[in-house]
């Protein structure tokens, strides 16, 4: 066998094969238990190399019962590694013996102390050990992040939020970071776990899984005097500039019942709007004009609704309020997207097919605080209401 690498010329080939076939059979018979003695009178050979070849191995197999699949580096991978590296071989000359990848040895021996200290019953030991399932999971190892992830679940924030917030409020400390992935799947899998199963309600959808959800559009009947989105200045659609909101009705149980929701574009600031009466075209317009009059006026530009009777008195609200109405095309909600998604959100607050507390104020304020205190991907996970008040201190 050469110094170096892989044996060459038939002779030293067929020389190698056989040391690694009896390489093998002296390990198959140390794991049956027999005795080295033993072993050198079965297979004919001396008890020194006997020794030489159980030595890595502290003379017994001990990882019990666990035979790595050819994905994997055996046993026997190891001990001829160990002896490369005891022979200064080049890792690509061992790889070229065993026909593995040289980039797989060098991460095998670095990850095991290097060329000097690589023991490769150590390294199998270690193997096996990573190799075992199921894993602890990150929450079950940190209680602080657990309880963390906890209480902002139950403050109604998502999963990807809690995990952007996390890294915005913690910086490098590793053991405070967790992908939104691990969250759900410890809900959705482990449920019974880290996090308990029953906060999977605290979740928007409030189920465990996504389901298709059936489109059916609505016929409007035409609102005279529309301006529509097509005339909208540009100023609007790249949210450069505040002030320019989206509205909608939420609707409650046999649309007895409703809620006024405007969204401002730029910072997702929502404000619920009071209807206690009944949502007519009147009734929706005093309580709009009502609520937007609050703001500055640098902050009241425009209002994007769709075409539903309920903005039938829009010339008039324009008058009042100074905010000029447009109207989305037919079946086109993504064109007021930022209040769709919103609707969307107050839905875990106000479940479908329930009344909604249009004539409770208290309730609405509390909703709409949670609302705009949750992280957002799209403002750099500030809060709605940190962004709005950046915004009201220029305006003022």
């Amino acid at each position: 066998m050469t110094d170096r690498g892989r044996p060459h010329g038939p002779a030293h080939v067929q020389s190698w094969l056989r040391m690694r076939d009896l390489r093998r059979e002296m390990i198959q018979l140390a794991t049956s238990g027999t005795l080295q003695r033993d072993i050198a009178k079965t297979l004919d050979v001396s008890q020194q190399l006997v020794s030489l070849v159980l030595s890595p191995m502290g003379g017994v197999y001990r990882v019990e019962d666990w035979h790595a699949s050819d994905a994997r580096l055996s046993l026997e991978d190891r001990i001829e590694i160990g002896l490369g590296c005891q022979r200064e071989e080049s890792f690509r000359a061992i790889a070229h013996r065993i026909d593995r990848s040289p980039s797989t040895i060098s991460r095998e021996v670095a990850a095991n102390g290097g060329r000097l200290w690589y023991r490769p019953m150590k390294a199998h030991r270690r193997a096996h050990a990573l190799a075992r399932r199921p894993k602890p999971t990150k929450l079950s190892c940190h209680r602080r992040l657990r309880r963390r992830v906890m209480g902002d679940l139950r403050r109604q924030w998502s999963p990807e939020q809690i995990s952007r917030r996390l890294r915005e409020d913690f910086g490098d400390d590793v053991t405070m970071r967790i992908s939104h992935e691990t969250i759900y799947k410890t809900l959705f899998v482990q449920g019974r776990g880290e996090l308990r199963r029953e906060l999977t309600r605290c979740l928007r959808t409030g189920r465990a899984k996504r389901l298709p959800r059936a489109w059916t559009g609505n016929r409007r009947r035409m609102i005279p005097n529309m301006v529509m989105i097509s005339e909208r200045p540009p100023e609007v659609a790249d949210r450069a500039v505040p002030g320019h909101w989206e509205g909608d009705l939420l609707m409650g149980r046999d649309n007895k019942t409703a809620i006024g929701t405007l969204v401002e574009r730029s910072t997702r600031f929502t404000m619920l709007v009071r209807l206690p009466v009944d949502h007519s075209a009147p009734a929706v317009r005093e309580a709009i004009a009502g609520s937007i009059t609050t703001l500055p006026e640098a902050l009241r530009r425009s209002l994007t609704w769709d075409q539903g009777p309920e903005m039938a008195e829009h010339v008039r609200l324009t008058v009042d309020t100074g905010v000029q109405v447009y109207f989305c095309d037919p079946h086109a909600p993504w064109q007021r997207g930022s209040n769709e998604n919103t609707n969307g959100l107050l839905r875990q607050y106000f479940p479908r097919g329930t009344d909604l507390p249009a004539d409770d104020p208290k309730r609405l304020r509390q909703v709409a605080d949670l609302l705009n205190g949750r992280p957002r991907k799209t403002l750099g996970w500030k809060t709605p209401a940190e962004k709005f008040a950046e915004v009201v201190a220029t305006t003022t």
